[in-house]
């Protein structure tokens, strides 16, 4: 799954950048005293002190700002990247403008707003870098800026000026662009290693799970069973009113839906080599819709359209595992529609020559957090869920070497896409 982009700064982003703009301008209050007592050709350091106890009220303003508002980070972000530029051009100044050297602290600024904001955010910072410097230079070569110092003045052509202003720009932009790929990698690679680390967080529950499973499994189903059978038999054989016959009904329903959970269970914590062989994906999926269809389950007013009636997708795996996959998958996106709706099954060829396998709901959606735990095992999202069918799902998944990808809004419908390597039979399975 693509990696999402940033959706804003933290609390903690905040601090990093406060923390960030303090080591830069203690670096340059410590590097202008040591100037300062080893020469005495310097820029007028009165100003440049001043500008540096201003950067220091500052930070402590954004620090008091930090620790009591607890929202609009964005805002707080964007105002401190837009006051360092005017502080960044008001050091140019005074060191000279074109002569000057401190227009390299523009960079930094624009690689705090890649961190801490976004790859947009670097650009826009760019911009007002180029706009600011650029503007700069050119009202001081028109005399609309008098220099700060008359030693400063130097004769300069205007070529030489757009040089220099082109020059900055490119340099800005260039590193906007450098950050910003640096950054999405960083990114795409914390979010892989996340999602490697919750699966084999999974993994572990799993493995834990699966050493008493055997022994749970044979305890409960056979019982359980003997239950089952013993309440038909006493339903066949007794004389019972309609309100008696409905609670049989319902301990047999309730019987069999405990040992589909513990089926379920079986095969997500103690999974069994399945036999592959070719087989056609749509057929199965038509088979399995049937049987949906007339379980007791299917008591909804929904519509299930898609091409799947009309194609054929040959594959090479285990038919029971998709039927698991496509009943899953199934199950979920109807109950998602308590009140009636479309469910849409599609099958495409990707241009990679892999196989997506599309469930779209109108359904209720879900939030992040509930798109993050997903495929956690026992978590559902309904009430009378087991959180099992769709670890199962995405374990049968894993082991064709395949992938999910999970698209959904609250009230705005659920997308699920399984993507399948293509899969070529061997020659000892034609």
């Amino acid at each position: 799954m693509e990696a999402r982009r940033k959706p804003g700064p933290e609390r903690r982003d905040i601090l990093r950048l406060i923390l960030f703009r303090l080591i830069i301008f203690t670096s340059l209050f410590v590097s202008a005293v040591i100037i300062q007592f080893s020469t005495d050709t310097f820029l007028p350091l009165g100003t440049f002190y001043y500008l540096i106890v201003i950067s220091y009220v500052l930070c402590l303003l954004y620090f008091l700002i930090y620790y009591f508002v607890r929202k609009g980070f964005n805002v707080q972000v964007y105002l401190q990247i837009f006051i360092d530029i005017l502080l960044i051009t008001a050091l140019v100044y005074i060191s000279g403008g074109i002569k000057g050297t401190f227009y390299f602290l523009y960079i930094f600024e624009i690689i705090a707003a890649s961190i801490v904001l976004s790859g947009r955010a670097a650009y826009v910072t760019a911009s007002l870098s180029a706009v600011f410097f650029g503007l700069l230079l050119e009202g001081m070569y028109y005399g609309f800026i008098p220099n700060y110092s008359p030693e400063q003045a130097i004769e300069i052509s205007l070529g030489g000026v757009t040089n220099n202003i082109f020059i900055s720009w490119m340099v800005f932009f260039l590193i906007a662009f450098l950050i910003n790929s640096l950054t999405g990698s960083l990114r795409k690679t914390r979010e892989r290693l996340k999602l490697m680390q919750k699966g084999l967080e999974i993994r572990n529950r799993l493995a834990a799970a699966g050493e008493v499973s055997a022994q749970l499994a044979h305890e409960i189903r056979n019982p359980l069973a003997a239950i089952s059978g013993s309440i038909q038999v006493l339903k066949n054989d007794l004389k019972l009113d309609s309100e008696q016959k409905d609670l049989m009904k319902i301990v047999v329903k309730e019987s069999e839906r405990v040992s589909k959970s513990i089926e379920q269970f079986l095969n997500l914590a103690s999974p069994r080599k399945q036999d592959r062989s070719p087989l056609d994906l749509t057929a199965i999926l038509r088979e399995t819709l049937i049987l949906f269809e007339k379980s007791t389950e299917y008591e909804g007013n929904w519509r299930i359209r898609g091409n799947y009636k009309s194609s054929k997708v040959p594959y090479f795996g285990n038919p029971s595992q998709f039927r698991q996959i496509f009943w899953n998958l199934t199950k979920n996106a109807l109950k998602a529609m308590p009140h009636g709706g479309t469910l849409r099954i599609d099958f495409k060829k990707t241009k990679e020559n892999k196989i997506q396998i599309r469930f779209e709901d109108t359904g209720i959606g879900m939030t992040e957090d509930e798109r993050e735990k997903i495929f956690e095992p026992f978590y559902s999202g309904f009430e009378d869920g087991t959180g099992i069918g769709m670890a199962v799902v995405r374990g049968i998944v894993d082991d064709y070497s395949g992938k999910i990808e999970v698209e959904s809004e609250s009230n705005k419908g659920t997308k699920i896409m399984v993507i399948l390597p293509e899969r070529r039979l061997r020659k000892q399975d034609r």
